[in-house]
């Protein structure tokens, strides 16, 4: 268009009315009345002070060929271009070529919003059920009364789990910016927010690293025979004794010498090491026979977690635009792997007592305190409160999403996942013993042991077992992935949005493969030969009680300092409606308790930190503390850092000033900040929200002036 606008000649004045006579000729001929709503009915005439053509009807003048003197001053040149440019945004394809196709953009054209709201919820499934819902569940439940277990369960996912999820949701939804930003609300409390990135980077660096050990089980599995099904292999000591070594013995393949009374063998656990077990301590590990003995680097653990961290880059290379593509299949095929293997494990010898071991109820263990802090635990943990990636998912849905439906969608889909995936453990581990000749609970576990030696010695059990294997291993790690990339997104948002310049924005990718570089770097010590005591030692403390220090606090943030009549009023805002009357009193009284409580009893409960018959030394314990601490401490040093920097005459007065919204707090674009968060003057550039048309499916026509300045003009004004 630069070669029309360099024609601004003394001639071009009566083209450009003739050109704009002729647009409104066709418009009338061609679309009539029908769709004339559709295209803007009002243009100004750079040339005479006239509306063409008029709101509703023609009028005198209406899309007729002007005569304007000719002339080469800057005036005439300046209405001449303005004119070509309201022809050329007539014929744009930003206002359609064809008048009924709206045009497809975001809401929020700065950060981006997700392509539809299928897209968030299945993310957000795919972040809530994780490996916990798998290897953690399950045994809680059986350990903790069985069925019974799922009265509290379910008790503490109505008062406390579907409400701080639609509190994170609406938290993050309503202000459309990650785990730091949205502390607007509060600045003195930022530090919450940075003790959400510094939890969500010790998760996504040991969480990868299971990721790349269940890569390498997948990739083991790709063979004929399991190589943990036997006990012939070079790293298999002389206790190990197989489920496949026993049926061998009894069908003569080995020498008559050996023990006859090969169950009273196997029922002594104390005599036997399953193949699985050395395979998984003596091969995949080549565990160290202390927490600071790292000795080497596992190779091909290296180069799983290498492979692990750059499909997480790669899914997320575009943020939420690729990764909510990516989600149709990670968060939908973990329970189509879920559902053979449920089909496959119930048609098992032995796997109705499996079942029923699972879920036959202990009712005299619900009074036991530890049984109801157990359900509150798994519930907290389970749906990722207090992480960051909650708020961060949701800062990209549209600002009038129903987020209330999909908090309880999400909520209820997690827990469900959670019982089915139960099912599916305890039929298989049923039909081991009732194989072996032994209680479930011999063969019951939990965490790595469960996913990496129980189960698949299991499998081996089964006819074609690499299928199966094959199947598990690819579930673990599509259920892995799902929460990975929310842990990565959650420092990528929080970093973007925290430094918000054009720069930062069009170098997003960049971000990502930073933070995915730094992640696998960190992660390289956690594959050596003692890495599985410091991956658990991540696990036990870096994500543990800071995590109810983090949600208790922003509880008492929103509803107390901020003020619960102020939230309410902004989700109603947001959503059309306030929140439910269980909501509000869940969320001022009875969430708070809940985690209060549950800090006590992760206090009372606590115990030193083990890995089967190892005790972990005073100083690695001391530097879980310290992990855990990191992030609650970001909360006190950054209110101190605010109060430090923040205008009064009075200690009393900086804190008032610290605890009051900043004046960006409140929805991100223009269109929807109503009410008291109407601007009072011409917003600008560093105000922190995005200024948009309130129609964007009308055309913007820059408008050129004399002095060749442009601006925006809405195309109906």
């Amino acid at each position: 268009m630069s070669h029309l606008l360099d024609a601004g000649s003394s001639s071009s004045g009566g083209l450009v009315h003739l050109a704009l006579g002729a647009v409104g000729l066709v418009r009338e001929a061609l679309l009539g009345a029908l769709w004339q709503p559709l295209l803007p009915t009002s243009l100004l005439c750079q040339a005479c002070p006239r509306l063409l053509p008029a709101e509703g009807q023609p009028g005198e003048g209406c899309w007729r060929v002007h005569s304007v003197p000719a002339g080469g001053g800057p005036e005439d040149q300046a209405r001449s271009t303005n004119a070509l440019l309201m022809v050329a945004s007539l014929l744009s394809p930003q206002n359609g070529a064809v008048p009924s196709e709206a045009t497809k953009r975001d809401q929020n054209l700065k950060r981006g919003n997700w392509g539809n709201q299928i897209e968030f919820v299945l993310t957000s499934v795919g972040y809530a059920v994780g490996l916990g819902n798998v290897w953690r569940f399950p045994y809680l439940c059986y350990r903790n009364g069985g069925g019974a277990f799922m009265f509290p369960y379910f008790i503490m996912l109505i008062f406390c789990g579907i409400p701080l999820f639609f509190m994170e949701l609406s938290f993050g939804q309503f202000a459309s910016q990650g785990c730091l930003g949205v502390w607007r609300i509060s600045p003195m409390f930022k530090g919450v927010g940075y003790g959400m990135m510094v939890v969500s980077t010790y998760i996504g660096i040991y969480y990868n690293v299971v990721i790349c050990i269940a890569f390498y089980y997948f990739f083991s599995s790709m063979t004929h025979v399991l190589p943990w099904a036997y006990c012939n292999n070079p790293w298999n000591t002389r206790d190990c004794a197989g489920v496949l070594d026993a049926s061998n013995l009894t069908n003569g393949s080995r020498p008559a010498t050996l023990p006859s009374n090969l169950s009273h063998l196997l029922n002594h656990s104390l005599q036997r090491t399953s193949p699985s077990e050395e395979y998984w301590r003596l091969y995949v590990l080549k565990l160290s026979d202390d927490i600071g003995n790292f000795g080497e680097v596992r190779l091909p653990l290296l180069g799983c977690l290498g492979v692990s961290w750059v499909v997480v880059f790669l899914c997320l290379i575009r943020g939420v635009k690729s990764s909510g593509k990516v989600v149709y299949f990670t968060a939908t095929f973990p329970y189509v792997v879920l559902t053979i293997l449920f089909v496959r494990g119930v048609t098992l010898e032995g796997a109705f007592t499996g079942i029923m071991y699972y879920l036959t109820p202990q009712w005299d263990k619900i009074l036991e305190a530890k049984v109801w802090g157990d359900a509150a635990s798994q519930i907290f943990y389970s749906l990722g409160c207090a992480w960051g990636g909650l708020i961060t998912m949701a800062s990209y849905n549209k600002f009038h999403n129903n987020c209330y439906r999909d908090s309880v969608i999400i909520s209820i889909t997690n827990c469900a996942t959670s019982v089915y995936a139960g099912f599916v453990i305890f039929s298989i581990l049923g039909f081991m013993a009732n194989h072996l000749g032994v209680d479930v609970s011999r063969v019951a576990d939990h965490g790595p042991g469960l996913a990496f030696v129980a189960y698949p010695e299991a499998l081996t059990l089964l006819p074609i077992s690499p299928l199966w294997s094959l199947l598990f291993f690819f579930m673990l790690i599509l259920l892995g992935l799902g929460t990975q990339f929310c842990l990565l997104e959650t420092l990528v948002t929080a970093i973007v949005d925290e430094v918000g310049n054009e720069w930062i924005l069009q170098r997003k990718t960049y971000v990502t493969l930073g933070v995915a570089v730094a992640g696998f770097l960190l992660g390289i010590p956690l594959t050596s030969q003692a890495g599985i005591y410091w991956l658990l030692l991540m696990d036990n403390y870096a994500a543990s009680f800071s995590l109810v220090v983090i949600s208790c606090i922003m509880c008492v943030a929103i509803m107390y300092i901020y003020g619960h009549r102020n939230y309410f009023q902004d989700i109603q805002m947001m959503l059309g409606f306030p929140p439910p009357l269980f909501f509000q009193i869940c969320w001022r009284f009875i969430s708070p308790a809940i985690i209060f409580f549950i800090l006590v009893f992760t206090v009372i409960q606590y115990r030193p930190i083990t890995y089967n018959h190892y005790q972990y030394p005073g100083w690695a314990v001391a530097i879980g503390f310290l992990m855990a601490l990191s992030s609650v401490l970001c909360i006190p040093l950054y209110a101190i850092f605010r109060l430090c920097r923040t205008d009064g005459d009075t200690l009393l007065q900086r804190l008032k000033n610290a605890t009051k919204p900043s004046r960006e707090w409140g929805p991100a674009l223009l269109e929807h900040r109503t009410g008291r968060y109407a601007p009072t003057i011409a917003p600008s550039p560093e105000d922190g929200f995005e200024v948009q048309p309130l129609h964007p499916d009308k055309a913007q026509i820059p408008i050129v002036g004399s002095n060749g300045s442009s601006r925006l003009q809405d195309s109906r004004i």
